[in-house]
């Protein structure tokens, strides 16, 4: 019985801890929650993304997988900061929070083939 009553008053003190520390004890709110997270795959082959359009939701978490199955390509997205070089035959991957909404160009930046200027997609952020 000693055991019972100890075990609900520590009970209690936690949720009174968690009352005057403003934490939320029962439920989260929508803007408390963890944003989504998405894994994603891209594939670079004869100077084209595949798929060429991404779409996510403003504040989601991405992992971005790019598989190259010829040549090094590079990824970039300008307003993202992100550049990242792929190998000829290889795989990069890295992970960003899509935090700006709009619709934004990706591409490959690399000079050694003027067919690299033409390889483009684009990353729709929705906002919330």
């Amino acid at each position: 019985m000693a055991l019972l009553r100890r075990r609900v008053g520590l009970l209690l003190l936690s949720a009174g801890a968690c009352v005057l520390a403003r934490l939320p004890f029962a439920d989260l709110s929508a803007q408390d929650q963890a944003p989504n997270r998405h894994e994603l795959s891209l594939v670079a082959r004869d100077f084209r993304w595949t798929p060429n359009r991404i779409e996510l939701s403003q504040n989601d978490l991405v992992r971005l997988t790019i598989r190259s199955e010829d040549i090094a390509y590079s990824f970039a997205i300008d307003e993202y900061r992100i550049v990242r070089r792929v190998p000829a035959g290889g795989t990069t991957s890295f992970e960003f929070r899509a935090d700006r909404p709009g619709t934004f160009r990706f591409y490959s930046n690399l000079t050694s083939d003027r067919a690299h200027a033409d390889m483009q997609g684009q990353l729709i952020v929705r906002p919330q």
